[in-house]
């Protein structure tokens, strides 16, 4: 793919992660497998915790509220193998956390257990966060020239920052301003993208967006905002009509901003 030019009023790059700064599989096959495996394990050892307590508080609630708006939920089968009421109580948690990861929900009691979890796996190094090789050099490119860089995912900022302060190259959340998750606005919402330009401090036009996904450049492209489609392995086909319409790059090493040295 040929070298993509970023217009030279852009003051802001916006990155996705999954599939942009990320390879996918590192979701897929990495940290929800991790959840899956060490659930029990997890909420066994940090049970009595004050920060497991509200984590199971909050996926109570849900199953409360999921009951309220008649939502099927995870039927409970009698386990000869459970004897105490504690460990009744994990394997119910841990059956719902299942359910919803497998029906692809987004809750937020889900998420916050999931990043409870992954912060630990992270500080014990049991993981590290993966970045594709060209993406920290590129950020250090763009910053010498005066660029600010943001990140904008649906995992959860506290995901985000433990993504990149425990990456495969180090910490590199020094070369971050900022982070962005849903709780600005969906990001396939156009409204989601002029609410972070507000919060930069700039007009929609100065920011260019990086993503794998073309419903979220839709989205950025009718606030204003200059869009670049990213193509990794993994990533979304697009069709005929997407490549024709959007700048693409396989690399960040592609981009280059105009009018700075």
């Amino acid at each position: 793919m040929a070298t993509v030019s970023i217009p030279a009023c852009t003051s802001a790059l916006l990155l996705d992660i999954e599939g942009t700064t990320t390879p996918i599989t590192f979701v897929k096959d990495i940290l929800f497998p991790y959840i899956r495996e060490h659930l029990e394990e997890y909420l066994s050892n940090h049970w009595e915790e004050d920060e497991c307590k509200q984590d199971v508080h909050l996926l109570k609630k849900q199953i409360e509220e999921d009951m309220r708006q008649h939502r099927s939920c995870p039927v409970h089968t009698v386990d000869q193998t459970v004897h105490t009421d504690e460990e009744k109580a994990i394997r119910e948690v841990v059956d719902n956390v299942l359910w919803q990861m497998a029906a692809d929900r987004k809750s937020t009691a889900l998420k916050q257990i999931q990043g409870h979890m992954w912060r630990a796996a992270y500080a014990s190094g049991r993981i590290k966060g993966e970045v594709y090789q060209d993406v920290t050099p590129s950020i250090r490119r763009w910053r010498s020239q005066g660029l600010k860089v943001f990140i904008y995912s649906s995992g959860s900022v506290e995901a985000q920052k433990l993504l990149f302060g425990y990456s495969v190259e180090g910490d590199v959340l020094d070369l971050l301003d900022g982070h962005f998750d849903t709780s600005i606005g969906a990001k396939v919402d156009s409204k989601s993208y002029e609410r972070i330009a507000e919060r930069i401090g700039c007009r929609t036009e100065e920011i260019t967006f990086l993503t794998d996904i073309t419903r979220e450049a839709k989205a950025a492209e009718e606030a204003g905002v200059n869009v670049v489609v990213v193509v990794r392995p993994g990533n979304m086909e697009l069709t005929d009509d997407e490549r024709s319409h959007y700048s693409l790059v396989a690399s960040f090493s592609q981009l280059e901003v105009t009018g700075r040295v």
